[in-house]
Formats: structure tokens, sequence, C-alpha cells
């Protein structure tokens, strides 16, 4: 991380793009919306503790997940109850699937989609190459389902990934990594026409799922992107994507994380960014990426609690070091944050409520 002081210790008004930013502290019970200076705006009191993180919706309600107590499996990330809710903070809408996990999304359509854990059935486990012999979970092997459903709960559309992967020889799970999941994904993105990108961590894989085919129609498995997270479809149909760092080409106490953004016709790198030095940006799990609507990209670098904006050409334009310590095992005395959205003062999400974010 940047080491400098708690709070906004850069701010270039003529640079930054003007805006909100929320976030919720992994471990805590308050989700936290904040101006440009870092003085909070809005909260909302949650029922729970993070199944990650939440945004807000074009109608200005909270998007999250709260983490169940049942059915843990000490798998990471576990979510378990979806909830929306207004800016009041009254649950206007809600779905229990205690297996649920990582990232969840609505869609424009109103159905909601997100990944949970089903148990592989032996002899598709059995075919799962890679991974630290012997280091299944005591139940088997874990998959991911992407699941889809309207707003009353009805699955609409489901993704296996024991099933609806033919050859799991093509992604082996990195070979210091344990055998509990196949393959740990950890966030899924609606792109047009129905389909989603997936990024599995245990792998260094993401991918693009055709909706009407359940097969990749774009897939891209490379250890420079070590044990990434946060993929998404920009507006001119590249890929960007937070590149952790860990257990890639790149890992190592000067190394750092990147932002890659990637042209899926060639899978090259047309854009990414790197810390200056490397070791100033450093997160090897969780964390995330938005473009602004300037051009820049705004960071979560989520190990630290550390969220900052950058240029295209690298400069940064704003930095804020959280001080919200978490108060709740097994997080304590962290601060990190999963994931952090910005919305400017005239967007649908904010839509005039709260004023100069800056």
């Amino acid at each position: 991380m940047l080491y400098e002081n708690d709070g906004v210790s850069i701010y270039d008004k003529n640079k930054a793009s003007a805006g909100y930013t929320l976030f919720w502290t992994l471990g805590t019970k308050t989700v936290r919306l904040m101006n440009m200076d870092g003085n909070i705006a809005h909260e909302w009191e949650m029922s729970g503790l993070p199944g990650n993180y939440a945004y807000l919706l074009p109608n200005g309600n909270l998007m999250a997940a709260v983490r169940t107590d049942e059915q843990v499996l000490g798998l990471a990330a576990k979510g378990g109850h979806l909830v929306e809710m207004d800016w009041d903070g009254n649950i206007v809408w809600e779905h229990t699937n205690h297996l649920q996990h990582h990232d969840f999304r609505r869609l424009e359509n109103g159905n909601s989609v997100y990944l949970h854990w089903e148990l592989m059935p032996e002899e598709l486990a059995a075919k799962v190459p890679g991974g630290i012999p012997g280091s299944e979970h005591e139940q088997g092997i874990w998959g991911d389902v992407v699941r889809e459903i309207d707003p009353d709960g009805n699955t609409v559309w489901e993704w296996h990934s024991a099933t609806d992967i033919e050859d799991f020889s093509k992604y082996p799970i990195c070979p210091i990594e344990g055998r509990h999941e196949w393959a740990h994904a950890n966030s899924i993105c609606p792109v047009p026409g129905g389909d989603y990108l997936i990024s599995f961590r245990q792998n260094h894989l993401i991918a693009r799922i055709d909706r009407e085919t359940k097969k990749f129609s774009w897939e891209m498995c490379d250890w420079k992107l070590g044990h990434q997270h946060d993929v998404q479809m920009l507006e001119n149909g590249n890929i960007l994507v937070y590149a952790n760092g860990a257990h890639g080409p790149y890992h190592g106490p000067n190394e750092g994380s990147r932002i890659f953004e990637i042209d899926p016709s060639t899978n090259e790198t047309v854009w990414e960014y790197v810390g200056s030095p490397a070791h100033t940006f450093d997160s090897p799990f969780i964390s995330g990426c938005q473009p602004m609507p300037n051009g820049n990209v705004l960071i979560c670098e989520g190990r630290s609690g550390r969220l900052f904006e950058v240029t295209r050409d690298g400069e940064t334009v704003w930095n804020f070091n959280s001080p919200i310590v978490a108060d709740h095992a097994p997080y304590t005395p962290g601060r990190s944050i999963f994931r952090s959205y910005r919305y400017t003062a005239e967007s649908p999400e904010i839509a005039g409520r709260l004023g100069d974010p800056s």
C-alpha cells in the first residue's frame, strides 16, 4: 500500500472524477458512502457481517450480501443472504441461499444472478488436475454454480462448473493451492447478450460463458493474472481485471499487483497500472477496479483498505486509506475491503440526494 496517513491524503480536484464512494469494511456491519474528502455522507446498518460487498442500484437502493451462519463450509467469502434495501435501510427484496458466495448482480430485466457452491460428484472431482495432493475438503471438492433467479426467487438459468466444463485438464489448480475447490469463482459479471464473464481464482482463469451453449466463447488462462479478481467488460469491449499478483510471474516482495485492460481478440494487454515503485500497490487477495466517467480508474487495494484513483498515465489523483477497523472475528484487526464503487452526484444511484461530493 501507499504509506500515507489515514483518510484522504491526495485529492486533485482538476483530475479526479468527483462522486461518492461506497465501501463495506470486512468484519463490520456498516456500509458507508463517503464524499471526496472522506466524510461519511450516508450509512446503512446491516443485520450481519459482509458477504463481501455492497453496491447501489440505479433506483438508489442498496444491493448487498450478508453472511449467514448456516452451512459454513470452511470456504472463503461466504454470503448467504442477498438483500435490497432502500435509502432508509428498509429491506424491499431478499433471497436466501446459504451456499451463495463472493459475487451477485441485479440484471437489467429485474432478475438477479449470483455464485454458489455445490459438491462435485466423486468421479468428476477425480479428474480435477493440480493443487496440493491430499488437500481436498473433508467432503470432497466443491464446484461453482452460476444461478439466475427472477424477483420471486425462481431459477431461470444455471451454469455448473462440474458438468458444463468438458475438459478440466486445460485448467489445472495452481500447484501450491488446495484442492478443496474447483476453482474458486470470485466474480460473475453480466455482459451484452445475456452472457457472463467469470473469474476463477485458483487457476488464473477468466472466461465468457455463452448463455445458449453454456460453453466458453472466450477464455484466458494465464499466470500473469495472479489469482485475479473483479473481471468486467468495458464499453469498448475490452476486459478490465484486477491482477492480484499472487503465485504468478510478478509474485514477490517487490512486484505488487496490477490492473490489466485486455483486448479479448488477441488476449494482449493494451493498458496496465503498476505501482511506482511496484510494491506500493499490492493486495494478493480480494480487491477490485472501476472505470470512471473521465477515463480514470478507481482501485480498491483490498488487503490494506486503500481506495485510490489513477489516470491513464498512472498518476494518483485521489487516495484514501480507510481508518475503519474490523470489530468482528475473523477479520480483526484488519481494514480490508472486498470491493468499492463510486457514483457521481448526478447519477441515478445518488439522484441528487447528497449535493456536491467535493
